[in-house]
């Protein structure tokens, strides 16, 4: 098993709900860890509002994660303060819920450059230094990332991108002593349908629609804190995640038409629209 005692731990997105709760699973770990997000403010309320327990450290630092110079000074700041990464956590992501022919094209290309690209430039900045201490990625994808989502071409494009990066990825740098762990939630209560995005990139109007229970981000972050901790390459999160994955693989059909039966209603006319969000 990993032990995080001291390693240093590097959460992108981390003033979002998932976030937080990856801070704080890993900071009672026992762990160095480094919050990046592009909203200043929010990055200096987690400063000034979490307690930190003995024995572990909390670093924040601005990082737009679509942008590469932004990630390497971060991921740089992290280096200079803690000797390296130990671990990365691909956690900042964004998604469209529209139908594709009323989604504009801006839409869908901000929501590859944050999930996709994102991770990809963090990956890239951190990857001397995973390798130099054997560490470990963790990317956070979603059941779209391994099924069709209707509404959200664009989200599982993103996410269907990041599991063949990164199961590619591990296969070069595995024998570095290095693991990749990719995560699948369902839907998290993270309230972030607030800050939804239409498919115009205007505030959306409708709420989102989901499939199966509503987790919480402690309960997820636990998971993944363990899910690493046994080095696992895969973590299928809640009945809802295993089912779509069995279901999408032994029967697609019946999968495909559940799944459209349950969310149709968030492109319909009078709701096609998107959302912020870092899970389906």
């Amino acid at each position: 098993m990993r032990s995080f005692n001291g390693q240093c731990i590097v959460i992108t997105g981390a003033a979002g709900g998932l976030g937080q709760a990856l801070m704080t699973a890993f900071l009672h770990a026992h762990a160095n860890v480094v919050a990046l997000d592009r909203d200043g403010a929010a990055l200096q309320a987690l400063q000034n509002n979490t307690t930190v327990p003995p024995g572990a450290t909390l670093m924040t630092a601005l990082c737009d994660v679509t942008n590469l110079p932004s990630c390497e000074a971060a991921i740089g700041q992290a280096i200079t303060r803690f000797g390296g990464v130990d671990v990365l956590i691909n956690n900042a992501g964004i998604a469209h819920r529209s139908a594709f022919a009323d989604t504009q094209m801006d839409v869908l290309r901000r929501v590859m450059e944050v999930n996709f690209f994102g991770a990809v430039h963090c990956t890239h900045a951190a990857i001397a230094s995973l390798r130099q201490r054997r560490g470990m990625v963790i990317a956070i994808s979603s059941v779209a990332g391994f099924s069709p989502l209707i509404g959200r071409t664009g989200y599982a494009a993103s996410k269907h991108a990041l599991h063949g990066f990164f199961d590619s990825l591990r296969t070069e740098v595995q024998d570095d002593g290095v693991d990749v762990l990719i995560v699948c939630p369902s839907f998290i209560d993270t309230g972030i349908d607030r800050a939804a995005l239409g498919a115009d990139g205007q505030p959306a109007a409708h709420a989102r629609k989901t499939t199966g229970a509503t987790t919480q981000p402690a309960e997820v972050a636990t998971a993944i804190l363990h899910a690493a901790q046994h080095q696992r390459q895969l973590l299928l999160f809640s009945f809802t995640a295993k089912a779509a994955w069995w279901l999408s693989r032994l029967w697609p059909t019946r999968y495909a038409a559940i799944m459209r039966k349950r969310l149709r209603a968030e492109i319909s006319p009078a709701t096609t629209h998107a959302s912020v969000e870092t899970t389906p």
